[in-house]
């Protein structure tokens, strides 16, 4: 399973070296946590969800055949804009 994630992702991506994977387990699931560059969180994404989703129903299909229950999460590192901070200016 971790080889297809691995193969299917680095064929999306502009920087193949820089994809990680980190498997464990959750509630009885398979959980695969994908880590890529920040400039290629976008790609793995896809627009409106497609790409990730069109994964997760590969990866939900291979585990049914082996009776597991798979997750596919990607971690963001992104930063965000300071002003989309939620937390209150400092001396409120």
């Amino acid at each position: 399973m971790e080889q297809l994630i691995l193969y299917l992702v680095r064929a999306l991506v502009d920087h193949p070296d820089q994809v990680g994977l980190r498997a464990s387990e959750v509630d009885g699931a398979r959980l695969f946590e994908l880590k890529v560059s920040p400039e290629d969180v976008g790609k793995v994404i896809g627009r409106d969800g497609r790409t990730v989703g069109a994964l997760r129903t590969l990866l939900g299909a291979a585990g049914q055949k082996q009776g597991q229950k798979v997750r596919l999460e990607i971690q963001d590192d992104r930063r965000l804009p300071q002003a989309a901070s939620s937390a209150p200016p400092e001396g409120q």
